[in-house]
């Protein structure tokens, strides 16, 4: 759980009427530039490398914006095999998305 934010600003969105509406975050964890004839061959079971290391952080995008970067995890218990981003650094939201 959150601990309370001490930001008159952030407090302020934080009881506005939009703080119950969904939003949807985007994990992009790398890109590809492949050629367009090497997209045409792809297939099932085909490999497409990423720009990035298994290991390096992911960076969480909320629309065009770069929110937060974290690391991937898998989840334990009732959730085991489901991925969740532990967040190692989030950005300023103050003055909104």
């Amino acid at each position: 759980m959150p601990e309370p934010t001490t930001d008159p600003a952030a407090r302020s969105l934080a009881s506005g009427a939009f703080t119950q509406v969904p939003i949807e975050i985007v994990v992009s964890v790398g890109k590809a530039r492949p050629l367009v004839r090497d997209l045409l061959r792809l297939q099932r079971d085909s490999v497409l490398s990423l720009d990035r290391r298994v290991e390096d952080p992911v960076e969480l995008f909320v629309g065009d914006r770069l929110i937060a970067r974290g690391v991937l995890e898998e989840l334990d218990g009732e959730q085991a095999g489901n991925m969740a981003v532990r967040l190692t650094e989030v950005a300023d939201l103050s003055d909104g998305l």
